[in-house]
């Protein structure tokens, strides 16, 4: 990577499925060892932005650009993604029947790491540093487990699999208080020994209570209405969306440290933008 400015870089990005528009100009950068936290209503477009970033069937991609440390994201299959260093953790994982956990990511890893039995000794570490049943291991995955679990199941791939930069789509949902903590605490060590950059979307602040963000975001009518740091949260969690973006097309006054970012006026109309094949794609 000598030369080349890492970062995980969005601009300008826009998306649509079918003859919706999601997505009005994203723009968003995550440099190496950064948390960058994403929140917004239900309809914005969080989960579309997740899904656009690892090339799901069923989303066009209209202009703007995804660069990941200078590798065009947008011009490559989504095996291809995850193999250039972009993991995304599923708000909905897949239940595989008939293939193990350890089976997907022996696979995934290839000689990465070494022979099947270094592999394994790997997932074992990983899974003891999550508080995650090594008999999960051996199981097909994420079938017949809680929804806490399948998001330790993620946490741990995420681990194994050491991937430069990471979309966390809400994978706090499910989760108890502590197996939340040890997701998030685990997922902020990540930042700090392999320096993984983080996207988190999330609904909540309280992911970010471990998961130390460096920017929040606010997604709202498709564009980042808003950007700011762990404050932003604590307030969205106080007051609500309509509390910080005021009424639907009416600016308001942030406080300091929180901005509107260039030619994006606050607030959300009375049409958000739902994801139509959110559903039906999972």
């Amino acid at each position: 990577m000598t030369g080349v400015e890492r970062a995980l870089r969005i601009e300008g990005l826009t998306a649509r499925v079918g003859d919706t528009e999601i997505l009005h100009g994203v723009d968003l950068e995550v440099l190496p060892g950064e948390v960058h936290a994403v929140m917004g209503p239900n309809g914005s477009g969080k989960s579309t932005l997740s899904h656009v970033l690892m090339g799901r069937p069923g989303y066009e991609v209209t202009g703007g650009s995804v660069t990941l440390d200078g590798i065009d994201l947008l011009s490559l299959a989504t095996w291809q993604r995850a193999r250039a260093g972009l993991f995304l953790a599923l708000q909905h994982p897949t239940e595989v029947p008939g293939v193990s956990l350890e089976s997907v990511v022996t696979e995934a890893v290839g000689t990465a790491v070494g022979s099947t039995d270094s592999i394994r000794e790997v997932l074992l570490a990983e899974a003891a540093r999550i508080g995650f049943d090594q008999r999960f291991l051996d199981r097909p995955l994420n079938v017949d487990l809680s929804g806490g679990e399948k998001k330790r199941n993620e946490t741990l791939m995420l681990g194994v699999l050491k991937r430069r930069y990471a979309v966390l789509d809400e994978i706090d949902s499910g989760l108890d208080v502590d197996a939340l903590a040890s997701v998030s605490r685990r997922i902020q060590e990540a930042t700090e020994e392999d320096e993984l950059g983080v996207l988190a979307i999330t609904h909540f602040s309280r992911l970010l209570d471990v998961l130390e963000p460096d920017r929040v975001h606010v997604l709202a009518e498709g564009r980042i209405q808003a950007v700011g740091g762990s404050e932003l949260a604590e307030r969205l969690e106080a007051e609500g969306y309509a509390g910080v973006l005021g009424e639907a097309g009416v600016s308001v006054n942030l406080p300091a440290g929180i901005t509107h970012p260039k030619g994006h006026e606050a607030g959300f109309g009375d049409d958000p933008f739902a994801d139509p094949v959110a559903d039906s794609l999972v």
